[in-house]
């Protein structure tokens, strides 16, 4: 299950710095704006302690975990919505992603220019969110003359669509983003296909200039972050980049260990992203690979296993579940089964995060 999260915020603010940091893939960083014209795209794979544990436990030949892909999307800046700066281009490229990794500079630099002269990470905020609910009034105003035509010749689908722009509308009218309204489930795929961007779930991230969370500028994007329901992470662009050039794991766990930290900011940015759109993770393991498997949250059995393959869904019977904690709790898979926490389950199972599973099918 692909996740797709586009980087965005204002020029210089350390979005391609985290990008490179995130994928060590090179992305162009530079101090002037629009270094980034293309988006870049790395895939990042999502490290997991647990899987860790669980692989050494087992003595797994090979670790596989759950992976995110992060576009770098260049800068925007004010009036990208009619075409600022490349704005359409840009906002074209924000549209293909599932969630919207919001970085907001919180640190003070004379020799890193800022677009806007000054350091204010909720005025940064701001001006991208502005941005990006008037692309969605355009694109809803024009959806809704179009649906509303259809409407009168009796297109009922049609009609469904037109009421949906108008409820959206009205919202962002207010200055909410379209995510801050609820639909029914029934219409639910609806929204969906309306591809608005203020409807995609938003991370921020604020960029420090070192590890610490306790600034000004961190304490304002905490509270603006509260105040729209979002999610946020803290962490020091560079520092990351520090750490990503670490490629001997103890030597990178060492250096976490020294700053105090039990994992990077990169991992819970990561993690975080995944959390946003409702995903969690089941473990398979075994002699040769200790594997992440993704999956939405309040899927079936059945579900988890065909994500594995269509077949192990299609001839489900019944799945070997105990959960990882059980196992780090009592050492091995034969102790856990002891304790009675190993179990069968059938086709109304719904997976919970941290499962460790054998499925068993026939077709």
């Amino acid at each position: 299950m692909a996740l797709s999260c586009g980087i965005v915020g204002l020029p210089n603010v350390g979005k391609s710095t985290i990008f490179n940091a995130l994928t060590n893939a090179g992305a162009q960083s530079a101090n002037y704006p629009f270094c980034t014209i293309e988006p870049n795209v790395g895939v990042v794979p999502m490290r997991d302690a647990r899987l860790d544990r669980l692989a050494k436990i087992i003595a797994s030949k090979q670790t596989v975990y759950n992976t995110v892909e992060f576009v770098d999307i260049a800068g925007l800046v004010k009036g990208a919505s009619k075409g600022e700066g490349l704005g359409n281009q840009f906002l074209a490229n924000i549209r293909e992603t599932d969630a919207i990794t919001h970085v907001v500079r919180c640190f003070d630099d004379g020799n890193v220019v800022h677009v806007e002269g000054s350091v204010d990470p909720v005025r940064d905020a701001e001006i991208i969110n502005t941005e990006l609910l008037i692309a969605d009034m355009e694109s809803l105003e024009k959806r809704q003359k179009k649906e509303a035509r259809a409407a009168k010749g009796g297109d009922k689908d049609a009609k469904i669509f037109a009421e949906l722009c108008g409820v959206m509308l009205e919202a962002l009218n207010e200055g909410r983003p379209a995510r801050t309204v609820e639909v029914d489930k029934d219409l639910e795929s609806h929204a969906r296909q309306l591809h608005l961007l203020t409807r995609k779930p938003m991370l921020y991230v604020a960029n420090t200039d070192d590890a610490s969370e306790d600034n000004a500028h961190v304490a304002a994007v905490r509270a603006m972050a509260e105040r729209e329901g979002a999610h946020m992470v803290v962490l020091s662009g560079a520092m990351e980049a520090e750490i990503a050039e670490l490629d001997d794991e103890e030597e990178r766990t060492a250096f976490l260990e020294d700053l105090g930290l039990s994992e990077s900011g990169l991992d819970r940015m990561a993690q975080a992203a995944f959390s946003l759109l409702g995903l969690q993770t089941y473990f398979t393991v075994g002699p040769k690979e200790a594997r992440a498997w993704t999956i939405k949250r309040g899927w079936t059995a059945p579900q988890a296993a065909g994500v594995i393959h269509t077949d192990f869904e299609r001839g489900f019977i019944k799945a070997e579940v105990y959960s990882c904690d059980d196992l780090f709790e009592h050492g091995s898979e034969a102790a856990v089964a002891a304790a009675g926490k190993k179990r069968l389950e059938g086709k109304d199972y719904v997976m919970k995060n941290g499962d460790v599973v054998l499925f068993r099918f026939n077709v």
